[in-house]
């Protein structure tokens, strides 16, 4: 499967309220499939990443149809990664006065599709 370079379209989806890796365990799975492929498995999977994905998926898929003109049904998920962004920081009290931090991790996803090329 050979993508093309020049024309790729990209979405990126910042300061999610959810775990990079929680995330990266959804985005393996869409990672090199077809737009359609990819939608189906966010549809039925069961975690609660598939919905910011889902949403930057379309997201990006808008971008290559609008600003490039190119066909939704020939486009494939070339990159899919997750970061980490900033983590909230939140405290619990304990027992004698300690106080425990909370990290809260937040993640920025990138999703990115180009068309495929026939070989």
């Amino acid at each position: 499967m050979a993508v093309d370079t020049t024309s790729q379209a990209k979405a990126i989806a910042r300061y999610i309220r959810m775990s990079p890796h929680k995330v990266r365990r959804v985005l393996d799975q869409i990672r090199g499939r077809s737009y359609r492929e990819a939608l189906i498995i966010l549809e039925f999977m069961p975690y609660r990443a598939c919905d910011p994905v889902l949403k930057v998926l379309r997201s990006a898929v808008a971008n290559a149809e609008h600003n490039l003109g190119l066909d939704p049904t020939e486009l494939v998920v070339s990159q899919a990664y997750a970061d980490g962004g900033p983590s909230l920081k939140r405290y619990r009290p304990r027992a004698q006065g300690r106080a425990y931090m909370i990290r809260k991790p937040t993640c920025h996803i990138t999703v990115t599709v180009a068309p495929e090329l026939e070989e």
